[in-house]
């Protein structure tokens, strides 16, 4: 074996504590690694993944030690059957979900827009009328048939909605130009980061998850407040170095249900800057994510192709893969 095809595995300690309480230590683990100058970043990054960890706060490596031996191999971190820190399995909890014509699971991600509900604090409602009644429509057709054509008055960031690039930049994709392939049909993946203790979600809480080429949706359970004074406050959002990972592993679009994916403290709006900038769509005010399966499902979120305009509300829905049809 030549020195460049030499395998390395470092041996060191580890210590884990999780988002949602508790942690976890180990002493003398093996692992395999791409060589022997590994920092502690990387290595604490590729044992989280290597275990297929959940809602993990932080890793604090020490005692290393490099051995120069052949790979031993890694074990998989799909999404199913994967355990958070207080030992319970991640999935779906139940659904009311309706069927396809093909038997198909079809969740319902969306929220109703009704007139005058705050979906933000600070914009207006929208505003819901008659453009033309049923009564009045009897006089343009033969006896007994009768329309109504409705009225809608809104601000594009109202229920549940998708960001274009267009959004945040003059010069990216409005709704008319975003590729349609970038919100529609796409395989899905949950992260679960609910009850996680605290507001930033980091890249720590990624890394178990193969996001590349996926819609990833970020399940904080903030949609419960949805419709109080509560949601528009102290909302869960992804942090600048978890926007930067997200787009390294090349993400499809990225949902969360939650107020806004950023921290609305912080003006220079971090994750839709990252996000928006690399071409990943951005849903915001995402419900019932606890229905879904951490994967195992096709995404949607199709906004009209309105010209100018960066931000339009969606119907998003999951259409759950033949082996969940039975869930």
């Amino acid at each position: 074996m030549s020195e460049n095809d030499e395998q390395w595995r470092v041996r060191f300690d580890a210590e884990v504590t999780f988002g949602n309480g508790g942690g976890l230590r180990t002493r003398g683990f093996l692992l395999d690694v791409p060589g022997p100058e590994i920092g502690d970043a990387e290595l604490a990054e590729l044992f989280v993944r290597h275990l297929g960890l959940l809602m993990v706060d932080t890793v604090r490596v020490s005692g290393r030690e490099a051995v120069r031996e052949p790979h031993k191999g890694s074990r998989g971190t799909g999404g199913e059957g994967r355990r958070t820190a207080d030992g319970t399995e991640s999935g779906a909890r139940g659904s009311d979900a309706e069927r396809g014509r093909d038997g198909r699971r079809i969740v319902d991600l969306s929220h109703t827009i009704r007139h005058g509900m705050t979906t933000y604090p600070g914009l207006p409602g929208p505003e819901i009328g008659e453009h033309l009644t049923r009564e009045a429509s009897r006089d343009h057709y033969a006896p007994g048939t009768e329309f109504a054509i409705g009225r809608i008055t809104m601000v594009s960031n109202t229920g549940t909605y998708l960001d274009s690039p267009f959004h945040r930049f003059g010069g990216g994709h409005d709704l008319a130009g975003l590729p349609i392939g970038t919100f529609a049909d796409l395989d899905g993946v949950v992260v679960r980061v609910h009850d996680a203790g605290g507001r930033a979600v980091d890249r720590a809480a990624l890394l178990p998850y193969d996001v590349t080429g996926r819609a990833v949706l970020i399940h904080t359970g903030w949609d419960r407040h949805w419709g109080t004074e509560r949601y528009g406050h102290g909302h869960p959002y992804l942090t600048a170095d978890a926007v930067a990972w997200l787009v390294d592993r090349r993400a499809a679009l990225v949902g969360i249900d939650s107020l806004n994916i950023d921290d609305t403290d912080d003006g220079t709006r971090p994750a839709h800057t990252g996000l928006l900038a690399a071409g990943i769509p951005v849903v915001e005010h995402l419900r019932g994510l606890d229905r879904l399966p951490p994967q195992g499902f096709r995404f949607h979120a199709a906004p009209p192709p309105v010209e100018g305009m960066g931000t339009f509300p969606v119907r998003a829905y999951a259409l759950l893969d033949a082996a969940d049809r039975a869930g």
